[in-house]
């Protein structure tokens, strides 16, 4: 008997198991059957509004549908998502064959009836746009919702308007770039750049234009967080000169007047230097700052048509110090060199940033490119010359190997661009009483590291003698490549490129010499 009740709950169990099987499979299939109802039914509503006139009022009915609370459980809330994102894709094909077929535009001698009826259609075209809009600002819906809104900008800027008249929407513009630049919208950001601003003068154009106004307009709108770093992925997104200089495409048409705006480049650059400074001048954070100085001269500079707006930004950041200041020497040397910006104490200032960080910065490979370029003119006094050099081999007694093998080949090129400085290398005392100093009491170097102004260290008297304990030093091809000051100058001068960006591991690699391998003694003084 117990065997059979045990036998009598297992098959209770399966006829159980079984039943709620079938009710699942049963939802499943019914839930389908909904979705291919629902989407049946937008359809059907969307071919009678463009079948009569008199359907018009199914256009109230998708958007009912289209609009998604998401109050629903999970279940419902996926089919409700899914009926609304088919029923704005209907609308989107409603209102583009409305727009195409002119059923939105006030014609001449029309009657005050249809009058009426355009008014209503364009108040239900506004209602999608919000709906759009809406759906932009969320991120599972924010790709399909660009795209649709987009189709929408296009139509009425090319239906919206007269024959010989050009009519941007610049509102409905204004509100997508308010919507791009919401947080977590990368993706929205992303596909918009791609897509629609990098081929475009128009949307550039505009978009440039709408920045501008909401960066620079609306104070609340500004306080948001995070509000720099969605504006600057927009505007960093062209990294070549030559696509900034490239016109490009019309996404909605090509005025047909002359002398438009958006046919210029002056003016498109215009607007793009106005988005630009109204970021800058939203105070950035130092993290914010230094992107913007990585970018300068590449993506920044080359939209602005007056640099030197950009000289109090610069400047302020090359006076700060630090990574910020060698970040902002190519800037600096950008507008003295393109726009004759005046900046007296530059090299004075450039003398201060080799401190004691220098060559243990990450940006010392990209510091000694700008620095290779801001002495590389013969027409700098020797002495200016003499005291980069004396300081830059002090710091490399202090340095990586991988520093220091740049800054030997880099003082080889400044001895054969300026060659007053070469008696740093080889001094000899020629007076008896100099040399009876040297070998009873010693010399004092009469190079003064503390003074500020390059012109006034004396080290155009000094020697280098930094180098010669290099040549000593306890990586055998850091002391390899330290000997060529010794040597005769021979080469024309070396390509400090083959230097750069090394690491202590590919220092040891970069000479075919034989790496000994010994314990390093270390002196405490």
């Amino acid at each position: 008997m117990p065997g059979a009740v045990k036998e009598k709950k297992s098959l209770k169990r399966k006829q159980s198991n079984v039943s709620e099987k079938a009710n699942k499979r049963a939802k499943a299939e019914s839930d389908s059957e909904d979705d291919n109802n629902s989407q049946a039914d937008i359809l059907r509503l969307e071919n009678e509004i463009l079948e009569s006139k008199k359907n018009y009022n199914n256009i109230t009915t998708l958007l009912k549908l289209a609009q998604n609370d998401g109050d629903n459980d999970d279940d419902g809330k996926d089919d409700d998502d899914d009926t609304a994102r088919f029923a704005m894709v209907a609308l989107c094909r409603v209102f583009l064959r409305l727009l195409a077929s002119g059923n939105l535009t006030r014609k001449i001698g029309q009657s005050d009836k249809d009058g009426v009826v355009v008014q209503w259609l364009r108040k239900r075209l506004h209602d999608y746009k919000q709906l759009v809009l809406s759906a932009l600002r969320r991120d599972d819906t924010a790709i399909t919702a660009l795209t649709l809104a987009m189709r929408i900008l296009q139509a009425e800027g090319q239906h919206m308007n007269g024959k010989d008249e050009y009519n941007f929407p610049t509102i409905f513009m204004r509100e997508i770039v308010a919507a791009l630049i919401q947080d977590g919208l990368e993706d929205a950001r992303a596909e918009f750049c791609v897509k629609f601003l990098d081929g475009n003068a128009d949307i550039r154009f505009y978009t440039f234009k709408a920045l501008q106004d909401i960066l620079s307009a609306d104070p609340l709108e500004s306080a948001n967080e995070n509000l720099f770093e969605n504006v600057f992925d927009l505007l960093s997104y062209f990294t070549d000169p030559e696509i900034i200089n490239r016109m490009g495409d019309y996404y909605v048409q090509a005025p047909k007047k002359k002398g438009h705006p958006v046919t210029s480049q002056t003016q498109q650059k215009k607007q793009a230097q106005g988005a630009w400074l109204a970021l800058l001048n939203l105070g950035p954070t130092w993290d914010q700052r230094k992107q913007c100085l990585h970018i300068m001269t590449r993506s920044i500079a080359p939209w602005f048509i007056k640099p030197e707006l950009l000289m109090d930004f610069l400047t302020d950041s090359y006076d700060t110090g630090g990574a910020i200041s060698l970040l902002a020497l190519s800037g600096v040397f950008y507008l003295i060199e393109e726009r004759n910006l005046d900046y007296p104490l530059f090299y004075r200032k450039l003398y201060s940033l080799l401190d004691a960080d220098f060559l243990h910065s990450k940006h010392r490979s990209r510091f000694f490119r700008l620095l290779d370029k801001f002495l590389s003119s013969t027409h700098l006094p020797a002495a200016l010359v003499a005291s980069f050099i004396k300081r830059i081999t002090r710091l490399c007694l202090n340095a990586p190997p991988a520093a220091i093998v740049v800054v030997i080949p880099w003082i080889y090129n400044l001895f054969k661009k300026h060659p007053l400085c070469t008696f740093m290398m080889h001094r000899v005392p020629r007076a008896p009483e100099e040399k009876e100093n040297l070998e009873n009491e010693g010399m004092a170097d009469p190079f003064i590291a503390d003074e500020e102004d390059p012109m006034e260290t004396c080290a155009i008297d000094s020697c280098l003698w930094e180098v010669v304990q290099l040549q000593s030093h306890y990586h055998p091809n850091v002391a390899t490549i330290a000997k060529i000051i010794s040597e005769q100058f021979t080469k024309q001068s070396y390509n400090l490129e083959d230097f750069l960006d090394h690491s202590y591991s590919s220092v040891s690699q970069m000479c075919p010499c034989t790496v000994y391998r010994f314990p390093i003694l270390l002196t405490l003084f």
